[in-house]
């Protein structure tokens, strides 16, 4: 049976740590500020992530971890795991222990869809979880939260729906699998399914007004569809919300990749899912994708300046770099070759731990660039070189996703797995 009042004793002590993951919003200047919808730091290096993971409470990916997954999986850990990018995690080692014992667990993703075209930092998640589909055979359900972007938004419900179609279209491209992945819209799923709703409710009756405000900094004055989405993100992480995927089982755990700024929405989730009878979700955290300007924000959407977008042409992505990229080398090329450049703050050199795959060729380069021999002309060449072909083999692969390949993705249905 569920105790609603067991519920929200658990919860007190999430509150807390809700306030505690986060500084308050008058302490913003003097330190590093992540919540779901705002990343600042007040050091050009970004959010220092070890004093996160204490505040999140959360464990920090360590070499045991990653030759783990090597011993698991029987082959080198993605490059993301590897470069720390992905560098915080709850509970992995038990997803670990069910794949050893060949026992099911499933993939849980989302994107929020507040613009057309998505950028580059939007793909890291999804680059990740393609791995990790692929290496450990799983089902993937993807979230788009339209719902949540007309709350928070000013958008209409139509062109929010709208713009989930378009980044799915986006997420589709990235190679995911069919017969493993079912992608939905909140708007649409969520009507059309007694299951998801009803696990919505279980969550919604455990969690007080005060400690959805205490975990997510809800103020007086906001909607109350605000006050209520939390557990629309926390439903998706149980395996009853997709009886056609499951089959009505209950038991499935599921593992999310996701940036950090989402773990209170999952710290909430697994208070609650023992005291529903669910297992709880493992995570597994990355950091920011940084802003062209600086570490000190992550690219947003709504400044296309600070991001490159998948829909940028070669030229526009060779102006943004060579115009916006900070860069962490000298004042003149004297200072420069004298004091070497600092790979922490430039953003060339930071991009290309994301996205170049070679581990050679990135560390000869910040041993170059850091020793003065190499310029931050030739980072930002380097680094133009390799988002080129990359944005272009994506448009090129979205333009085969038609309007029926997502609705093939989004139609509620069994994909290739039995239970």
């Amino acid at each position: 049976m569920e105790d609603p009042t067991a519920c929200a004793t658990q919860l007190e002590k999430l509150v807390i740590d809700g306030v505690n993951g986060a500084v308050k919003k008058g302490d913003r200047g003097a330190d590093d500020f992540v919540d779901p919808w705002s990343v600042t730091s007040a050091s050009a290096k970004g959010v220092d992530y070890d004093k996160l993971i204490r505040r999140f409470g959360s464990s920090k990916i360590d070499k045991d971890l990653i030759d783990r997954f090597e011993k698991v999986l029987g082959q080198p850990a993605h490059h993301l795991l590897r470069r720390g990018i992905f560098f915080s995690h709850r509970d992995v080692h038990h997803i670990l222990d069910l794949h050893e014992q060949k026992k099911p667990f499933f993939l849980y993703t989302g994107r929020g869809p507040s613009s057309e075209a998505m950028h580059l930092g939007h793909l890291i998640p999804f680059i990740f979880t393609k791995w990790l589909q692929d290496v450990f055979d799983v089902p993937l359900v993807i979230q788009l939260t339209d719902d949540e972007k007309f709350l928070w938004r000013d958008l209409t419900l139509e062109e929010a729906r709208r713009l989930a179609t378009e980044n799915a279209k986006d997420i589709i491209a990235i190679g995911f699998d069919i017969e493993k992945t079912f992608i939905f819209s909140d708007l649409d799923y969520i009507g059309c399914s007694p299951d998801f709703y009803h696990n919505m409710c279980r969550i919604q009756k455990c969690v007080t007004f005060n400690q959805v405000k205490g975990i997510f900094g809800f103020g007086d004055s906001d909607c109350i569809g605000k006050i209520s989405f939390p557990a629309i993100q926390a439903a998706t992480s149980f395996s009853s919300s997709f009886p056609q995927i499951f089959g009505g089982r209950k038991d499935i755990p599921c593992l999310i990749p996701c940036a950090i700024d989402q773990d209170p929405y999952f710290r909430m989730t697994r208070d609650v899912a023992p005291r529903i009878g669910y297992p709880k979700p493992a995570l597994i955290h990355s950091s920011f994708f940084p802003a062209l300007q600086g570490a000190q924000t992550k690219m947003s959407s709504s400044d296309p300046t600070s991001s490159i977008f998948l829909t940028d042409t070669n030229a526009k992505i060779k102006t943004k770099i060579n115009k916006y990229a900070f860069s962490g080398g000298g004042a003149t090329i004297e200072e420069h070759k004298e004091h070497g450049g600092d790979c922490d703050i430039d953003i060339s050199y930071q991009y290309m731990k994301f996205f170049l795959e070679d581990d050679e060729r990135l560390e000869q380069i910040k041993k170059d660039y850091t020793s003065g021999e190499l310029l931050t002309g030739y980072l930002k060449k380097e680094l133009i070189s390799i988002l080129q072909p990359l944005v272009s083999s994506h448009t090129e692969r979205r333009k085969q996703v038609t309007e029926d390949v997502v609705r093939q993705f989004m139609t509620p249905r069994k994909l290739k797995f039995d239970y």
